[in-house]
């Protein structure tokens, strides 16, 4: 692969791993903000629960995948020259998807308190029913902004623009925190919800509609179903919509498992959810989403043994973020009591949490390397097999929910969830191996196996020398906690990087090496 096009990708993953960074800092204040107003009690609960709908309808109208199916079929155009042409399909797209999924949520509204009754059939309590019931139909309009606004970043992503579709998530985070704070004590935890709707119109549908148009973009009306390229979307699209994804069936089972649990269980079990998709974020859809354009170029081009090295450098890449989820789960007390503790967030909150954070961390890795490992089908615009593959995995799963709720509770959900997604991404990847030719796999799995005993070895020396050495340290605290992070943090950190020069793991003595350097260069400035 050519020093220029690493280039280009070095740009924008830069671009959105600070965009995600960013949005994940954000996100996370937007959590604090919510554990604050609501702590982990029913009302947080119905909060979450109002997503569920909207999610399942932004599931079936392919909102997510927007840039994974529209980005080939433009490309495609822009490689022939015929960019007109391109944004004839757009117009479609357009037209077509969105006058249907207003149509969904139209129909969402109506019959919103019977669809949450299903996805949520533990939930008794009718006051917290009836908040659930208002707030779903105040956030279901937000899901025509996500799917107009998800076509508009798909075709700044298609021109290598990256910029403006990083802001997108950064708005609408901000959007649901205004809404917190300027209505929360009023309407209380109904708020949050408008802060979801304007967020959604702000961010990525306004501020994405000028970064389009500002690529070139030309919009007209147009109902032409006969277009061949558009019946070539839809075939693309409809195993996304009918599919089960890892994050999709995550979400849906967290809260349909989880409204069986005592009231509060939903809420930690989603503070728990957004600390550990921080890392995932960061890693993973950051790098993701800046090397889709360019694998899906390369899978046009038909340089497949390219596109298999990118995928599996991308992948090593990832398995950093294996160390960091040992150290938080030595951590998981005190990051849960810094991050969430204050308000109506208390002790036993922040207990219940960082249980379930436990379980939930273990399964870091393999949400990470997901994001990547699915876009080498979709480069392919090989849709199908991934959408089928999910679905079985997911319904398979169903088992594992089900008896961990039933052995461990709330924490049994977590562990299944981890567990659901190693075995998906481990099948999913080794599919893909054998369908490409993938002769390079081998140096990811050894890296893998390496770095897992490692860090599993370190986390529990920490584990030990935490509570034999620190037992002391008051962590009940906001800043004996903050002291046992920074110390343990820096510590593990240490033993790390020096452990990978005793025993040669050349990932992270390169990954050192650059850190180094670049400090140097900092200094001598």
């Amino acid at each position: 692969m050519s020093s220029g096009l690493y280039k280009k990708i070095g740009v924008a993953s830069a671009i959105m791993m600070v965009s995600v960074f960013l949005s994940r800092v954000i996100g996370l204040f937007r959590e604090m903000a919510i554990a604050f107003a609501g702590g982990a009690g029913g009302d947080v609960d119905a909060y979450q629960i109002a997503f569920v709908i909207p999610e399942i309808l932004n599931h079936v109208a392919a909102s997510g995948f927007l840039s994974i199916t529209f980005i080939p079929i433009f490309s495609g155009y822009l490689a022939n020259k015929d960019e007109e042409e391109g944004w004839r399909v757009f117009s479609l797209i357009m037209t077509c998807f969105g006058a249907i999924l207003i149509l969904f949520i139209l129909a969402a509204v109506v019959f919103a308190p019977e669809l949450v009754s299903v996805i949520a059939p533990g939930l008794r309590d009718p006051v917290i029913f009836s908040k659930a019931v208002r707030m779903t139909r105040i956030i279901l309009p937000a899901q025509f902004f996500f799917f107009s606004g998800g076509l508009f970043m798909a075709v700044q992503f298609a021109k290598e623009r990256f910029f403006v579709p990083a802001l997108a998530p950064l708005l609408y985070n901000l959007g649901i925190i205004a809404g917190g704070m300027l209505l929360g004590s009023s309407i209380g935890m109904e708020a949050f919800s408008w802060g979801v709707l304007g967020g959604a119109f702000i961010g990525n549908f306004v501020l994405q509609y000028i970064g389009a148009k500002r690529a070139g973009m030309k919009y007209r009306l147009s109902f032409d179903f006969r277009h061949p390229d558009l019946r070539k979307y839809i075939l693309l699209t409809l195993p996304l919509m009918f599919g089960l994804t890892m994050i999709f069936s995550t979400e849906f089972f967290l809260k349909f498992f989880g409204s069986f649990m005592p009231g509060g269980s939903i809420a930690a079990l989603n503070y728990g959810l957004r600390i550990m998709f921080i890392m995932v974020g960061l890693f993973g859809q950051a790098v993701g989403t800046a090397a889709y354009p360019f694998m899906a170029r390369l899978a046009v081009e038909n340089r497949l043994e390219e596109m298999n090295r990118l995928l599996n450098d991308t992948l090593r890449g990832l398995s950093v973020v294996v160390p960091f989820s040992a150290l938080a789960m030595v951590l998981r007390h005190e990051i849960v009591l810094i991050i969430f503790q204050r308000g109506r967030f208390d002790a036993a909150a922040t207990e219940l949490t960082s249980g379930i954070l436990v379980f939930l961390l273990a399964g870091t890795f393999a949400f990470a390397a997901q994001t990547v490992v699915v876009r080498g089908f979709y480069a392919m615009q090989n849709t199908l097999f991934p959408a089928v593959f999910g679905t079985m995995a997911v319904l398979i799963s169903i088992p594992l929910y089900y008896y961990g709720m039933e052995v461990m509770g709330v924490n049994g959900i977590a562990l299944a969830l981890s567990l659901s997604a190693f075995i998906q991404v481990f099948i999913l990847y080794a599919l893909w191996n054998k369908r490409s030719s993938n002769v390079y796999s081998r140096e990811v799995y050894l890296f893998f196996v390496k770095i897992c005993l490692l860090s599993a070895i370190m986390g529990v020396l920490f584990e030990w020398f935490k509570g034999k050495f620190l037992g002391g340290l008051d962590v009940t605290a906001f800043s004996g906690s903050v002291l046992m992070v920074a110390f343990l943090s820096a510590l593990f950190a240490s033993v790390f990087v020096s452990a990978g020069y005793i025993l040669r793991i050349k990932e992270i003595t390169d990954i050192a090496d650059r850190l180094a350097g670049r400090l140097k260069k900092i200094t001598l400035f």
